[in-house]
């Protein structure tokens, strides 16, 4: 996992527009989208997950996912998201900064979408 302390942490220094942000997250666009819309809340302040932001930065954090929900509707004509969280290295996180993924979802992206993050672990969807 990458964890930068140098000042170099991708999303501590994001090269790319800030969609919406409020007092403790941001939000941008992934650099590499599953699907078009796909973007990202990052807190401002540098930990690795989010269970290691304070009770008003992880409020906060949420309270902009929601606000980010309905920019994505109008945007990217879609009433379906995934909202995934990796949260250490065996769970997928490549950048050592906290990230929630909010991913627009779109009929026909997946031939059974059923299960949705559970397939996460392949033959975990179906039950």
């Amino acid at each position: 996992m990458e964890e930068r302390s140098d000042g170099k942490c991708p999303f501590c220094n994001p090269d790319r527009d800030i969609l919406m942000e409020n007092d403790h997250a941001i939000a941008i666009f992934d650099g590499y989208p599953v699907s078009p819309g796909h973007a990202l809340v990052i807190p401002k302040r540098h930990v690795a997950t989010i269970f290691d932001l304070d009770v008003e930065e992880y409020s906060s954090a949420l309270d902009l996912l929601r606000e980010l929900k309905p920019y994505l509707e109008k945007e990217h004509q879609t009433g379906a998201f995934n909202v995934g969280v990796n949260c250490g290295e065996f769970a997928g996180q490549t950048v050592g900064h906290a990230h929630i993924h909010l991913i627009p979802r779109y009929p026909g992206d997946v031939a059974n979408p059923r299960g949705g993050i559970r397939n996460i672990i392949p033959g975990k969807g179906d039950y």
